[in-house]
């Protein structure tokens, strides 16, 4: 079936869905984005993202082309269009088309694309049996805290893992774990959730926010700080946290098993009230 996308103030078929050959978002990858889940027809965690995708557009000097009722009659109108019950909304907003330079033009139009993935988010093999990781260096660039397009690295570290036989890779910087290719990495040492602190090492993930809290109000630890590749081979349990995964334990790090090399009970309680509570507020 042939999705309906959203270009521009149009809905069109995904293969007539164009972008100009100058837009910046394509050639200087000067665009952000975010991904939303939906659950039942319904919006995950919706508004913590649309505040995330202002914050990265006003980081890069852009403005947000929707107010917030707008914004999210488009998100409904996308999910109602292609009938999705289960899987991603994802958007992007890029500077715009200009002739190619490296100095940032002013009073472009932005370019605006929204399109939808069916994916089975509940029912996630992963979350059940884990995925093992291999760690490797993070190159990418300094402000990771924006949610930009330059996703090169992350995708290439990510096939990296893949071609070692791992699900996913943990990116170290001096030592110090920040993210996994595309999610939030956690461990649990002493019952304690360890997670790095925000930063510009890290995204600001909205799934991390809402892990936190609810495991605070659930009586479980946490630290925000750093830790070392060695730490999480040696933890209790390790984790990821994203939109489009939720919580999925680490069962292995670099071949070696995280504690029992199965899904230890605190990623196991993370998962079920994250999603108890996620999809009971989801819109």
């Amino acid at each position: 079936m042939t999705r309906t996308v959203y270009l521009n103030g149009q809905w069109l078929p995904e293969g007539e869905a164009h972008v100009s050959a100058f837009d910046r978002g394509f050639l200087f990858a000067d665009a952000i984005y975010e991904v939303v889940a939906v659950v039942g027809g319904r919006l995950v965690d919706y508004e913590a993202h649309a505040a995330r995708l202002r914050r990265s557009l006003c980081e890069l000097g852009m403005a947000c082309p929707f107010d917030e009722a707008s914004l999210l009659a488009l998100h409904r109108d996308i999910v109602s269009r292609n009938g999705v019950e289960e899987g991603l909304i994802y958007l992007q907003i890029s500077r715009g088309a200009a002739d190619r330079t490296f100095v940032i033009p002013k009073d472009t139009e932005p370019t605006v694309l929204l399109f939808t993935q069916k994916k089975a988010v509940l029912e996630n093999p992963q979350a059940a049996a884990g995925i093992s990781v291999v760690t490797l260096p993070d190159l990418r660039w300094a402000r990771r805290d924006i949610k930009t397009v330059q996703l090169l690295y992350p995708s290439l570290a990510a096939s990296e893992a893949a071609a070692k036989g791992a699900d996913d890779a943990w990116l170290v910087e001096d030592g110090l774990v920040t993210e996994a290719s595309s999610a939030t990495a956690h461990i649990v040492l002493g019952g304690r959730i360890v997670t790095r602190p925000l930063g510009t090492e890290i995204l600001h993930g909205v799934t991390r926010a809402s892990v936190l809290d609810l495991a605070r109000m659930d009586g479980i630890g946490v630290e925000e700080r750093p830790f070392t590749v060695e730490e999480a081979c040696s933890a209790e349990e390790a984790f990821i946290t994203s939109a489009t995964s939720f919580v999925v334990p680490v069962v292995a790090i670099d071949g070696t098993p995280v504690g029992t090399g199965k899904p230890g009970p605190v990623a196991r309680r993370l998962r079920e009230i994250y999603m108890a509570d996620r999809l009971a507020g989801a819109i």
